[in-house]
């Protein structure tokens, strides 16, 4: 059975770097701006274009990504997420045909073609007047089965480089020019080591979006867009999830502008397994409330918060107090940097928590990236609820690196594929902590959600 789900697109680019995200996001704001309900999704293991997102539409972006959910669980989260919203935007990542796989199945256009989706080509043409049309040609003649549906001219010289361009990409390819947006400052967000700021980290993150929102709706056709998004075919529906379990925990989520990498997937997937989630900030509260079952601390960017953190030594204290006592404790890469000793980064040493005999320190190159894989070992200290795959699937991306480890440290994973914390381990075990440089996600068949809410109520009980 078919229904008609949000009208949808993919938006993506024939390059890195060609501004995708910012028009994108511009869009999304634009959209919302006329009272549409804009759902957002974002192609990938990303946590920064998804806050921008979500900032900009008021609606929880979601990641789509063929590493960690098989391609039905990507088109039943499109159809049930983008439920009673009246356009799904999707961002993809990188270049349309770019991707690990050399046939392309873990690609933009893979995704376009899974979802039926009629793609945007973002298209940088910096230096381009007649040369954007061969492109344009080879893009489409590449695989006929993607719908090259449209494009936006991005960053654009002016009136008349605007001009040039719309009459080429009408003479030699008829594919429809939807805007032009010109270069401006207005349409640039602020960039650093792992890409751009994180939207819950830039205070004038609402300003920036407002300035991307003007930018295209006066540069580009919302009509033409919305138009466009409304050819795509309907999708299955899927069943609803199980209802959740009733909420006996609670757990701690450390969420301000340290802290701020979380997939929303996370968040649902604790509160089925039972978890009421407090939210907490290590940068103003002076303690952790009594009455936790457990804490999370994902990732973000505490190397740009470090003074500040240090400075917060009540909450420092009372996290190492209680984590030296038992509480649960799950880290993922900027949360095992809190967790250490100290961070070390440009020759100046903060002190974090101490819960962990060792030291973050930031490196000039990546110390990880990408995607990666991981065996448990006999040390993994959470309960299997059911039979999982042998090897999980997830990502990494830090500049840091755990050093001056002390003592026999256990790990809980083998890396099969990756960096870690090094040798081929990640997941350090310390009481009831466990801290790796891994980014987890509780879908398909790695549900780590419910299984550290059992070993909280685990722990509970004894």
């Amino acid at each position: 059975m078919t229904t008609r789900p949000a009208p949808r697109l993919l938006i993506s680019a024939a390059h890195k770097s060609s501004g995708k995200t910012t028009v994108t996001v511009g869009l999304a704001a634009a959209l919302a701006a006329r009272g549409l309900a804009v759902q957002p999704f974002k192609k990938g293991p990303d946590y920064i274009d998804p806050l921008w997102l979500s900032a900009a539409t008021g609606r929880r972006c979601r990641n789509l990504d063929f590493h960690t959910q098989p391609p039905a669980l990507i088109r039943q989260s499109v159809e049930r997420f983008g439920r009673g919203a009246d356009i799904s935007l999707i961002e993809g990542n990188k270049g349309l045909f770019d991707g690990v796989d050399l046939e392309g199945a873990n690609s933009s256009a893979s995704l376009a073609a899974w979802l039926d989706a009629p793609v945007v080509l973002v298209v940088d043409t910096s230096g381009m007047t007649r040369g954007i049309a061969p492109l344009l040609l080879g893009y489409r003649a590449f695989d006929p089965s993607i719908r090259i549906a449209g494009i936006i001219l991005n960053k654009v010289g002016g009136p008349r480089h605007e001009r040039k361009l719309r009459e080429v990409v009408a003479h030699y390819t008829g594919i429809p020019v939807l805007g032009a947006v010109h270069r401006a400052a207005a349409m640039e967000i602020m960039e650093r080591h792992l890409g751009l700021v994180p939207a819950n980290e830039a205070a004038a993150a609402e300003a920036a979006i407002a300035a991307l929102r003007d930018c295209v709706a006066a540069q580009v056709d919302l009509d033409a867009v919305l138009a466009l998004a409304a050819t795509a075919p309907g999708l299955e529906i899927c069943a609803d999830p199980p209802p959740a379990r009733p909420a006996d925990l609670k757990i701690g989520v450390l969420q301000d502008s340290a802290f701020g990498f979380y997939y929303p997937d996370d968040f649902d997937a604790l509160r089925a397994g039972g978890a009421e989630l407090v939210f907490l900030n290590a940068l103003t509260d002076q303690s952790l409330p009594d009455g936790l079952d457990g804490l999370f601390i994902g990732g973000g960017f505490p190397e740009t918060a470090a003074e500040a953190l240090e400075a917060n030594e009540a909450f420092r204290a009372d996290l190492r107090r209680k984590g030296e006592a038992g509480l649960p404790i799950y880290a993922e890469c900027g949360g095992l940097m809190y967790l250490s000793r100290a961070i070390v980064w440009e020759g100046r040493r903060r002190e974090m928590a101490g819960l962990l005999p060792g030291d973050a320190v930031m490196h000039a190159r990546p110390q990880g990236r990408g995607y990666v894989r991981l065996r448990e070992t006999a040390a993994f200290p959470w309960p299997r609820l059911e039979d999982g795959p042998a090897v999980v699937p997830a990502h990494e991306f830090h500049y840091s690196r755990l050093e001056n480890l002390e003592g026999d440290p256990t790990f809980a994973y083998e890396v099969v594929r990756g960096a870690g914390i090094g040798q081929n381990r990640d997941g350090l075990v310390v009481r009831n902590i466990l801290a790796t440089y891994a980014h987890l996600r509780s879908v398909g068949a790695s549900p780590w959600a419910p299984r550290f809410a059992a070993f909280c109520r685990s722990l509970r009980k004894i």
